[in-house]
């Protein structure tokens, strides 16, 4: 619900532009963009000039069907006219939603963009540093047990060597993933033609993890290299390549720690809220327990990153130097400073 916050509080910030797409990547089960398509229907009074449009990135058959059933109860078209998305229809609050496996395929436009637990399942490459220089780690057949793999050095430079470690690098072990690298530069130089704003949540650093690279299996860590394609593979996200990624075309905000974004955007207020209004103690208890997994340090509060791309006029006048007194102060930008309730 802070999340759609966020969006709605981004587009009354950018003077409420007559239309608006949200595009989720990879939305799992659909159940974030359900929360969210609540919130703009609970605001639907403040956004009822507004045209607003979802669409969602997915390559997975089968998880498309259980977002479309969470989000639209059935209500489908599987072969639109519009060629670029493969599935559409009309959510539960009525708004259009349409499905891409690229996100080359989302229409052009101002847009707000979500993706949450999606980079940390993009494919890396990892590197080591040896007294060679840097050497690719390559995945091989262990000819001591049959059917098993290993971990390997290349012998040799590789491509991947050549291309993807900066030369300012200090670490010894680096994952890099250069397919995080090409959305981002998408998102990028979408939002500096389109405006709108890019909201990335995830497990992550800014350039100061090595070795994160693991597998899960029913909330359990996993040896990667065993029984591969039964478990979920996740490499923490490094929120400074994905900086040095825009290339300067947007500007960004981040990574902060979830619990000081939640903070911000005034979910201590919201909880409050939500227990005064249920009676039911189950309830009191389910929610103070999803507050805890969500803010505990221990928990989901220090390993959860937040991360924004905004156009660079977001944050700074372009006329602020000609005419000081020109323009009415900037609106901060929610989530990511310190919450002032007057």
């Amino acid at each position: 619900q802070l999340i759609g916050i966020w969006y709605v509080s981004e587009w009354i910030a950018t003077g409420k532009p007559k239309a608006f797409q949200l595009v989720e990547l990879g939305p799992g089960r659909g159940t974030l963009t359900h929360d969210i398509l609540r919130v703009f229907n609970q605001l639907a009074s403040l956004l009822s000039k507004c045209d607003v449009s979802i669409h969602l990135v997915e390559v997975s058959p089968k998880l498309s069907e259980i977002q479309a059933l969470m989000l639209t109860g059935g209500k489908l078209q599987s072969n639109p006219e519009d060629k670029s998305a493969f599935m559409k229809g009309i959510t539960k609050t009525g708004i259009p939603i349409f499905w891409y496996r690229d996100i080359q395929d989302v229409p052009q436009g101002y847009s707000f963009y979500l993706a949450h637990e999606f980079f940390d399942a993009l494919p890396i490459h990892k590197f080591q540093r040896t007294e060679k220089g840097w050497r690719e780690v390559l995945v091989d057949i262990d000819p001591e047990v049959p059917d098993q793999l290993r971990f390997v050095l290349a012998p040799s430079s590789t491509p991947a060597t050549e291309n993807f470690i900066q030369p300012e690098e200090t670490r010894d072990h680096v994952e890099v993933c250069p397919e995080a690298g090409v959305l981002i530069q998408r998102l990028a130089s979408r939002l500096e033609k389109d405006g709108g704003a890019a909201l990335i949540a995830d497990y992550g650093h800014d350039g100061t993890k090595t070795d994160t690279f693991r597998g899960f299996r029913n909330h359990k860590l996993h040896d990667v290299l065993k029984a591969p394609g039964t478990a979920d593979l996740t490499a923490d996200v490094d929120f400074s390549y994905l900086r040095k990624m825009t290339q300067g075309r947007t500007a960004t905000l981040g990574p902060i720690k979830q619990r000081e974004f939640l903070k911000n955007m005034g979910i201590d207020l919201r909880l409050q809220v939500l227990l005064q209004n249920s009676q039911d103690t189950t309830t009191q208890e389910q929610l103070l327990h999803s507050y805890d997994m969500l803010m505990n340090p221990k928990k989901m509060g220090d390993c959860f990153n937040f991360f924004a791309l905004l156009p660079h006029h977001r944050l700074t006048h372009p006329d602020k130097k000609h005419n000081p007194q020109s323009r009415a102060p900037l609106v901060p930008v929610a989530g990511f400073g310190e919450l002032l309730l007057k």
